[in-house]
């Protein structure tokens, strides 16, 4: 069975010979390969050949266009440090939406126009090339609160949350509007999941998250399941207050961080959800023994089970001893998932 047969049938509740294995890797995946990370940030081809080796040397189901957020903000004319070897930062005192009038002035740029989405989605058309019958192909988009913090600057939009919250569903739909032109990119060219990154959801209280974020991360869901893909919802850190809104949106996969526990989780979800995570990439996959993941695997299958799928809470983070990623490999090819019946 390859690996994406595996996933798509794990999501599909069709039996499969073991768990999918799917944890984000980039900075990791980049020193693995040998490779500078802003090569890997700048030029797809690096990318892709990086994904492709360290998913082949880990039996990983999957390879992922992720590499940062700054590529939708970069194309709309945001200040963007790059680095030689991290990740690109957005400097949040030059805020392309510093101005809020600039939102009335700033235009959805083209996917396809030659910057940085565009490398995004070269990359999921070279994917598709190399290892679309075995690998599951992921395209990455940003989430409508991560995007607006992109683009106005994190403190400034919780700010906005409070006193302008007009402005904030204006800004709100044109990022699901831009986000929606660029999955379509990315689905054109041959990916089969799409990631959503909306890490700043994190950072607001649940009526904030109700009233503000929740309702234009479903009209983005629902827009990426018009395109015909499946959704993969990433909010990192505590997401405890907001999880019940998190499952009702309907993604595919929705990955849970290490403050959450996986059990409360599936409890707020419900038992047809498909999670993935959650181990501390730090404190346990990066400085834990084998025995450590191992034992901390068992407890996130157990609680997250029947529908799981193996992954750390967040990025693998750089510098994580290789033994310990392979007992993700090891535990995922040495357990089959339950079956469902909804």
């Amino acid at each position: 069975m390859t690996g994406r047969e595996r996933v798509l049938g794990h999501l599909e509740g069709q039996p499969v010979d073991s768990l999918p294995l799917m944890p984000i890797t980039m900075m990791f995946a980049a020193d693995r390969a040998g490779v500078k990370y802003r090569d890997y940030v700048t030029d797809y081809r690096v990318l892709v050949d990086t994904q492709i080796r360290v998913a082949e040397e880990f039996d990983f189901d999957y390879v992922s266009c992720i590499s940062d957020p700054a590529r939708e903000a970069a194309d709309c004319g945001a200040h963007i440090e790059f680095f030689e070897n991290q990740p690109p930062a957005i400097v949040e005192e030059d805020a392309r939406l510093a101005d809020k009038t600039e939102l009335l002035r700033l235009r959805i740029p083209d996917p396809l126009g030659g910057g940085r989405m565009t490398d995004r989605v070269h990359a999921a058309a070279l994917f598709r090339q190399k290892v679309g019958s075995s690998k599951l192909i992921e395209g990455w988009i940003e989430g409508p609160c991560a995007e607006a913090a992109d683009l106005r600057g994190i403190n400034t939009l919780m700010t906005d949350l409070v006193d302008d919250t007009s402005f904030v569903r204006d800004l709100f739909e044109f990022v699901v509007e831009m986000e929606l032109r660029f999955a379509r990119a990315q689905v054109e060219a041959g990916v089969d999941i799409i990631g959503v990154g909306d890490a700043a959801a994190s950072l607001v209280g649940p009526r904030i998250y109700e009233e503000l974020v929740w309702p234009y991360e479903q009209k983005l869901v629902e827009g990426l399941r018009a395109l015909g893909t499946r959704v993969r919802l990433h909010i990192c850190g505590n997401t405890n207050k907001i999880l019940h809104g998190m499952g009702r949106l309907g993604c595919d996969i929705v990955d849970l961080d290490y403050p959450v526990s996986l059990a409360d989780g599936r409890a707020k979800m419900g038992t047809s959800q498909m999670l993935l995570g959650n181990l501390n990439p730090v404190k346990l996959l990066k400085d834990g023994t084998p025995e450590m993941v191992w034992g901390a695997l068992e407890q996130c299958h157990r609680e997250a089970a029947p529908r799981y799928i193996v992954g750390a809470g967040c990025e693998v983070a750089r510098g994580t001893p290789i033994e310990n990623v392979r007992v993700l490999t090891q535990y995922a090819r040495s357990h089959k998932p339950q079956l469902h019946s909804s």
